[in-house]
């Protein structure tokens, strides 16, 4: 069985080849509890997207915007610990998961736990990789040493300030795929994207010999009519977890009929 970064790029080539939009949405664990994010999990994987990203909740989100916030502040109400995130990840795999989980959440948090053991707890769980948007790749030599030869993928940004080499530089680090951010800023649904952003993206791709994935503002089935002929991935979070803010318990359908609609435009 295909684990980690392996696991990641192949899903997202697979849809590519078959046609499909290869969707990567976000929602916080724990939000609006545990049973729902396991209930929208699997609504999700049955529209099969290309990986999911997992948020563990943390207290000071800097790349988030209001409404990841809100989600996270009502997360954090159950007070979750690492050690429960790797034992929802493992419960699911353990059930036959079948779509990548990648743990998005920032470096204080892997600092305080012990990388390695992060690492360890990580692939024993199944998880495929990890966001963590607070790490640049200047500072990142610790935790890639901590996953080197275990296959997990690290996934890093970049911006749209970012220099070529910069680029370069990260596509170089990254695995599973390199997320490019559409927008200077924090997360957040937006009715327009900036105007050079395919530009952007075509320049990202050329530099970069893993999959490309586009975030930060995607809501509309518009967004994915523009960027998917662009992108090897999109990724949905704030339109997402808008969604179960409104509707709790019974997020989970409606959340999946989203992503449908995304995926039809």
């Amino acid at each position: 069985m295909l684990k980690g970064a392996t696991f990641i790029e192949k899903s997202i080539k697979d849809l590519k080849r078959k046609g499909e939009i290869p969707l990567i949405p976000y929602i916080t664990c724990w939000d609006p509890d545990l049973e729902t994010t396991e209930a929208i999990l699997w609504e999700m994987a049955e529209v099969s997207p290309a990986c999911i990203e997992l948020g563990f909740p943390f207290s000071d989100p800097v790349a988030d915007g209001p409404t990841i916030q809100k989600a996270v502040v009502r997360a954090l109400e159950h007070k979750p610990t690492l050690e429960n995130f790797f034992e929802f990840v493992k419960r699911l795999n353990d059930k036959g998961y079948p779509i990548p989980l990648v743990c998005m959440t920032y470096y204080n948090i892997f600092y305080r736990f012990g990388l390695e053991r992060a690492v360890k707890f990580a692939l024993d769980s199944g998880l495929s990789g990890f966001i963590i948007p607070d790490l640049p790749i200047e500072e990142a030599n610790p935790w890639l040493k901590a996953n080197k030869g275990k296959g997990l993928a690290t996934i890093f940004l970049a911006a749209p300030t970012s220099s070529e080499e910069r680029i370069r530089k990260i596509a170089q680090k990254s695995s599973g795929f390199l997320y490019y951010v559409s927008l200077t800023g924090i997360t957040g649904a937006r009715d327009k994207l900036p105007e050079d952003v395919l530009e952007r993206l075509q320049l990202v791709k050329s530099l970069s010999s893993i999959p490309v994935a586009v975030g930060f503002g995607i809501s509309k089935p518009e967004h994915v009519k523009m960027l998917s002929p662009y992108a090897d991935a999109l990724v949905v979070g704030s339109a997402i977890v808008k969604i179960v803010e409104e509707k709790g318990k019974k997020a989970p359908a409606k959340v999946k009929e989203f992503l449908k609609i995304l995926k039809t435009f």
